[in-house]
């Protein structure tokens, strides 16, 4: 039976993309280079920084990828301080987080943002009241290992048979299946459909508000 709940967060609570596609272009025509397509940042979006960028830019040299992901963060903090800074949550997130800890889900966040990202994400939605945990970049290794859902199961004192992780990504439903726990896709983020089942994805949501009546089923089945 599912206990704790976590939770990517670009890409499945907030579309982000826009800061991030502008942060990283910004970010490499800072440091001299041609900045990559939107469609390229959108599919390493979940990743930690580094590794992001490394994807991203496959020919770097020593010392360029610190100087891109010192770009990436000023640009970031930049775009984020903007009175047009365009980073609308998904549908129903609010309503759903709301009516999950009403039935008694615990819920958490593991994402390849730093904490000082998450926060600031957090506070401009005034999510932050509904998580437990929060497991960032900074706290353990990238997307896909699975250090973060454990670190989350240690925290929370939930198996990996009662921890299922929502998110948009092949790094998401990777790092799920690394963890033991259930992968759940969505429908409305940065990877396509089929490449979050052939992952591992066990069930896709169409819409967030569909989650609390999927794994009532679950749960009616176990």
């Amino acid at each position: 039976m599912t206990r704790l709940i976590m939770f990517d967060c670009d890409g499945t609570l907030v579309d982000s993309q826009f800061v991030i596609i502008d942060s990283m272009q910004a970010a490499f025509r800072a440091c001299g280079l041609p900045p990559p397509t939107p469609q390229a940042v959108k599919h390493i979006v979940g990743l930690s920084l580094p590794e992001a960028i490394g994807r991203l830019h496959g020919d770097a040299v020593d010392g360029e990828i610190d100087s891109l992901v010192a770009a990436y963060k000023e640009c970031f903090v930049e775009l984020r301080a903007s009175p047009n800074l365009h980073e609308p949550l998904f549908a129903d997130v609010v309503e759903t987080l709301t009516q999950l800890e009403e039935s008694g889900y615990v819920l958490g966040i593991a994402t390849g943002k730093s904490r000082r990202g998450l926060s600031a994400t957090l506070e401009t939605h005034g999510l932050a009241k509904h998580f437990v945990t929060l497991q960032t970049a900074d706290d353990a290794p990238g997307k896909p290992h699975p250090g973060m859902l454990e670190l989350a199961m240690s925290e929370t004192g939930t198996e990996k048979s009662e921890t299922v992780l929502i998110g948009d990504t092949v790094f998401d439903m990777e790092m799920a299946v690394n963890a033991g726990a259930g992968a759940f896709g969505v429908a409305w983020g940065y990877h396509d459909t089929a490449e979050l089942k052939a992952a591992g994805a066990l069930v896709i949501l169409d819409q967030l508000n569909e989650l609390p009546s999927v794994l009532e089923r679950r749960r009616e089945k176990s």
